[in-house]
């Protein structure tokens, strides 16, 4: 039998129409039990999956979310505040670092201070020390005094006082100078001769041995000798005189010389 369509012009089904009655032809078809039967199984899983696409949901639209003008600004609030406040606290951190700068600089102004007044201190203690006078042998008392007369002396009289000292008794200088004589002394035996700071001069006579020599600098209480007994001597003790300069003939009361710069004798 040979079939013919109609002539004139026609549109093909839809994509919707077809699968509409491919869906109804499938369902009439399973209904009266064809597909299981006598369809192939290429045509039951084409039903299928168009089944399946035309029950799986449109995929949902992204979202769009519309910010009013409220919203904006406060916002736009926010983000100002928290630039002021970074602002703040980058102003504070510099305070606080200039602050720890300055209180670093005061330190060290006080400790810088305070070294320097340290320093001036022992400086002074060392001129005090250095311009400070003292006995010429520990605590022991003059036996002879200044002037005192008798043929013991060659000019008739004591040149200067002598002090009190064993043999090998330690003899130190009165005050800082430079020692100017040191060895035999004739009737002075071992002596040493000193030419003070101030400008005087000092003997120490009947040494039994001497500690330093001449161009060596002596501080007060340094030891220049040790007592005894020689030259011109009737027995151990110490010869002291004080002098304008460092011939004999030249000299001055020792005990006042000694009380002049705070000794007591």
């Amino acid at each position: 039998m040979a079939f013919t369509r109609a002539t004139g012009k026609h549109r093909a089904r839809s994509r919707m129409t077809r699968r509409g009655a491919n869906m109804a032809t499938v369902a009439s078809l399973t209904a009266a039990g064809a597909i299981g039967t006598l369809g192939s199984p290429a045509l039951a899983a084409d039903a299928e999956a168009a089944v399946a696409q035309d029950a799986a949901p449109a995929a949902a639209p992204a979202p769009v979310i519309v910010i009013d003008g409220s919203l904006a600004a406060t916002i736009d609030a926010q983000a100002d505040a928290q630039h002021l406040a970074a602002r703040k606290a980058e102003a504070e951190a510099k305070a606080e670092a200039k602050r720890k700068a300055a209180a670093k600089r005061k330190a060290e102004a006080r400790a810088k201070e305070a070294r320097e007044a340290e320093e001036r201190a022992a400086r002074a203690a060392e001129r005090k020390r250095l311009a400070s006078f003292q006995l010429p042998v520990a605590g022991s008392p003059v036996t002879t005094g200044y002037r005192t007369g008798g043929a013991l002396w060659s000019s008739g009289s004591h040149s200067g006082v002598d002090f009190r000292a064993a043999s090998g008794t330690s003899v130190v200088a009165v005050g800082a100078g430079t020692v100017v004589e040191a060895g035999w002394g004739g009737a002075y035996g071992n002596n040493v001769v000193i030419r003070m700071n101030d400008g005087t001069f000092t003997q120490y006579g009947h040494l039994s041995s001497i500690g330093v020599s001449v161009g060596q600098s002596v501080t007060p209480g340094a030891r220049i000798g040790l007592s005894g007994s020689t030259g011109n001597s009737t027995g151990p003790h110490l010869h002291f005189e004080a002098r304008t300069t460092a011939e004999y003939g030249s000299d001055i009361d020792p005990v006042a010389y000694l009380r002049a710069h705070g000794v007591g004798v």
